[in-house]
């Protein structure tokens, strides 16, 4: 992992620079999976025309996503790229925004806190069926100790803590903000506070920081960079697209790298990317999930008889963060989708913007 600018503020991090990766357009058959060196920056791209997909949509694709402030936007097949486009500038608007250029996850971080959890849990380092407060000690809430240990790391990545959401700061992360409303697992909420305290479990279970677990154990097995930045109570990833989409690639191939067992729990692999709960059928272990009869929607309790987003393959699910970042993975196409930019609408995650990006990438991708 690269420690870009570890000691510097956020709002002067992350410049763009200069690379020296080529992209070499492949003429292995394109049913092979592919990945891209982790020696070198250099990925194999596949011609669209070979794929049979419209090229002449591509220029309404690429209207839509610039009109809705996108910086990045990626498709992989079968982990080549077949589409990739940057526009506006880079995080301090001093340079273009290119394939170099880091920008923020959001919440679509959740998904690499997600897959660290599944690795600590195979190299036996902790359970989520654990209560939280073998990990955090006793009172990391302001429940009862009773309550307290009813709450398990399972209840974190499911988002069913059980903790009060009508208060002024879902992402404060000290007791005295999380509260008591109802039963572990018995509700289901997008609280940002409980999410953002599995980091802490899983460093102190594999007794290292953070950013030196996930360099460890995802970002040096497939070549990615990135950083874990406090921001307030939250800890923020930063990486280019690229490495976004290497991300994705992983979890494409049900944590496989080329090879290397990064994720080989494979019944973790299938909990997390399935329905963990009844509550809300469209939420995994933080993965949004497509298809299915209902959806219950970031800062909302309430649920909707709706998929994710209906223009996209039923067998989609997603990372998805403040401000449309997007990691889109569609098994049954072999397809990764990668989006970051700025706020397309005023919504806390754009579900719209999701949907129309779908119906306008669906007019490109004619299988």
């Amino acid at each position: 992992m690269r420690f870009l600018f570890p000691l510097l503020p956020l709002c002067i991090l992350l410049f763009g620079c200069s690379s020296s990766d080529e992209t070499v357009t492949t003429t292995i058959p394109q049913e092979e999976m592919y990945f891209p060196s982790t020696a070198n920056d250099n990925w194999d791209t596949v011609d669209i025309a070979s794929l049979n997909w419209n090229e002449e949509e591509l220029t309404g694709l690429f209207m839509h996503l610039e009109t809705n402030n996108t910086r990045a936007f990626i498709v992989l097949k079968n982990g080549r790229i077949a589409i990739e486009k940057y526009w506006g500038n880079n995080i301090v608007n001093t340079a273009a925004f290119t394939r170099d250029s880091q920008w923020y996850w959001a919440s679509a971080g959740k998904s690499l806190t997600a897959t660290l959890v599944g690795i600590a849990q195979q190299e036996g380092l902790l359970a989520i069926g654990d209560k939280t407060s073998d990990y955090l000690g006793a009172d990391w809430t302001s429940l009862s100790l009773a309550k307290e240990n009813l709450i398990t790391i399972k209840d974190q990545l499911q988002m069913t803590t059980g903790l009060d959401y009508e208060i002024s700061d879902l992402d404060c992360t000290v007791p005295n903000c999380l509260t008591y409303r109802q039963d572990a697992g018995t509700q289901w909420y997008y609280h940002n506070a409980p999410y953002t305290l599995l980091e802490q479990v899983v460093s102190n279970a594999a007794g290292t920081d953070y950013n030196n677990y996930t360099d460890q154990k995802i970002e040096s097995p497939i070549g990615m960079n990135g950083q874990w930045i406090l921001s307030g109570y939250n800890n923020v990833y930063w990486s280019t697209a690229r490495d976004m989409a290497r991300f994705g690639l992983l979890i494409e191939n049900e944590g496989n790298w080329d090879g290397i067992e990064v994720l080989n729990d494979q019944n973790y692999y299938t909990q997390m990317v399935s329905s963990s709960q009844e509550l809300n059928p469209a939420y995994g272990y933080l993965w949004w999930l497509n298809g299915k009869n209902s959806i219950i929607f970031p800062s909302l309790p309430n649920s909707f008889p709706i998929p994710l987003t209906e223009n996209a393959p039923d067998d989609l699910f997603a990372a998805l963060g403040k401000n449309g970042q997007i990691i889109d993975i569609v098994p049954s196409q072999n397809l990764v989708v990668i989006r970051m930019g700025e706020a397309p609408d005023g919504s806390l995650v754009p579900i719209q913007f999701h949907d129309e990006m779908w119906q306008n990438l669906n007019r490109v991708i004619t299988e």
